[in-house]
Order: structure tokens, then sequence, then C-alpha cells
């Protein structure tokens, strides 16, 4: 694990989020919030839990283990969601960018939701955090064509190749 590989994906997860939004800011406020029966929902509910499990991360890597999500209610329009997923990615950049090698093998002990203690090195962790967004993301991909809306691709090679 190395801070080289933790930055790319990072870059990589923050530019298909924001795809990812570009996509869902075009839908109709109905269709934002139509319960798809998926997992999650809908297309709000879906965004919330994967912008809200960055923070619980984010929260975790920092000594805090925070017990509960976001609440999806709470971001009726994806602008309000946008923007604090903004402001989030931007504190996540600076811990990524604070990291060195040696410290992406040290481990982060937190306690999940249920109240048990676990311990992973951090760096495992932000791939852990990556790979999770990319599932949601796919599931986000899945309920836009369901609402008859046009996804955008967001994979890892479309990013390389846009660099």
């Amino acid at each position: 694990m190395d801070t080289k590989t933790i930055r790319l994906m990072w870059d990589y997860t923050k530019w298909a989020d924001a795809r990812a939004f570009d996509a869902v800011s075009k839908l109709a406020p109905e269709a934002y919030l139509k319960d798809m029966g998926s997992s999650m929902k809908s297309v709000r509910d879906t965004m919330v839990h994967l912008v809200s499990a960055q923070w619980i991360w984010l929260s975790r890597w920092k000594g805090t283990s925070p017990k509960t999500m976001w609440t999806a209610g709470d971001y009726p329009s994806v602008a309000p969601l946008r923007e604090r997923w903004a402001a989030l990615h931007g504190e996540i950049e600076a811990f990524v960018s604070a990291q060195a090698d040696a410290s992406l093998m040290q481990d982060v002990t937190y306690q999940n939701m249920k109240g048990d203690t676990l311990k992973f090195p951090l760096g495992a962790l932000f791939l852990h955090v990556v790979n999770h967004s990319t599932y949601h993301r796919g599931q986000v991909t899945t309920l836009l064509r369901q609402l008859g809306a046009q996804p955008v691709a967001t994979d890892l090679a479309l990013f390389l190749a846009a660099r």
C-alpha cells in the first residue's frame, strides 16, 4: 500500500462521484425521490448513503465512531447533498494528502454501528471506501436507467484516459 495509489484512487472516486452527481442533478424532483424498491429505495437515498458512508469512514480515521448514517429526508433535493459532499471531499482530500506510506500501514481501530470493535490498516480502509462508493454508483446507474434517465460512465479507465 502506498500513497501514490491511495491518492490516485481518491482522485478517481472524487471524479466519479462528481459525474454521478451531474447525472442525478438532471432528474426531476419526483424521480430523485421515487421509491424504486432498491436496497436504498431511491436515487436520493442511495446518494445520501454513498456520501454518508464516506463521512463515517473519515470520522473513523480521525478517531470518532459515528453511530448513525445521515438521514436521507434531510436532503429533499440534490443541491444540499452535493454541497455537503463537496465540503466532505475537501476534508478527505486534506486527510489523504497528509498520509505517508508508513501511516497507511497503521491500524485504525473503530466501532461499527453495531458497537463491535474492529481494526484494519488505514490503506485497506481507503480501498474499502473506494470500492463501496463504486458499488453504490453502480446502483445509481441502474436506478437512473430504470427511471429512463441517462447515467454517465465512471469507469477507472475513463478517468485514467481523461487525466
